[in-house]
């Protein structure tokens, strides 16, 4: 198999001395690995840092097999993280969750558009934790595993919906909810309005939401570990 495509760096593990096994999500052959060859060289070490958005040039001679990658670099957008704690902590996230939840060389489709977008938003806007928050809730909908905000689940009303049920997974109206309240999730209402103003706490109850859902129908599920760097993120907005 070969192809060229572009798409954005999301994991790498050292090969050797110089070598680099990389894994990145493509606008036309969705997550890939390969072996970039001398990829810690003085001259490209720059390049292979997550988040970069890169040209792939990739080469298998067995389909099966793990392919060789050469990159060129088309925007260094990692360089936007590293002096902000916070963004930089979300770009992990954001890449560990990519890395471990999506399939090799699926098509993404409308995904990788999305998480580009929202990659990009995470860089640079003010509200980058809530984006981030909302490219979680698109996870999960990717997934099968998507959260239903649309009525009440015990009335079906559509209006004054303020919880999230644990084990349905839908939204709950606040006088259903009423005496069950300790049990529900608070339902972020920037999940119902993307224009709506989130603090801290708005962050922390979709981080508590997210992470749930993830690992009761993903994680566990697959029989995979949740990665650290997601399940210590709630720390920083405490």
């Amino acid at each position: 198999m070969k192809f060229e495509d572009e798409g954005y760096i999301i994991n790498v593990r050292k090969f050797g001395e110089k070598s680099l096994i990389l894994t990145a999500i493509t606008e036309n052959h969705g997550k890939i690995s390969g072996f970039a060859k001398n990829a810690l060289s003085r001259k490209t070490a720059g390049i292979y840092q997550i988040g970069n958005k890169i040209k792939i040039d990739y080469y298998s001679r067995i389909d099966e097999n793990l392919g060789a990658i050469k990159c060129e670099l088309i925007n260094p957008l990692s360089v936007n993280f590293l002096s902000d704690g916070k963004r930089l902590n979300l770009l992990g996230c954001f890449c560990s969750l990519l890395n471990l939840c999506i399939p090799e060389q699926e098509a993404l489709d409308d995904f990788y558009s999305y998480s580009e977008g929202i990659l990009n938003h995470i860089a640079i806007d003010d509200d980058f934790s809530k984006i981030y928050c909302l490219w979680e809730l698109n996870l999960l909908d990717y997934l099968g595993l998507g959260i239903d905000l649309s009525s009440c689940a015990s009335t079906g009303v559509v209006d004054d919906l303020i919880y999230i049920s644990p084990k349905s997974a839908r939204a709950v109206s606040a006088e259903a909810g009423k005496p069950y309240k300790g049990k529900l999730f608070n339902l972020p209402q920037f999940y119902l309005d993307e224009n709506t103003v989130s603090d801290n706490e708005d962050i922390l109850d979709s981080l508590n939401i997210c992470e749930t859902f993830l690992k009761k129908n993903f994680f566990e599920t697959h029989n995979l570990k949740f990665p650290d760097i997601r399940s210590r993120l709630p720390e920083l907005f405490i």
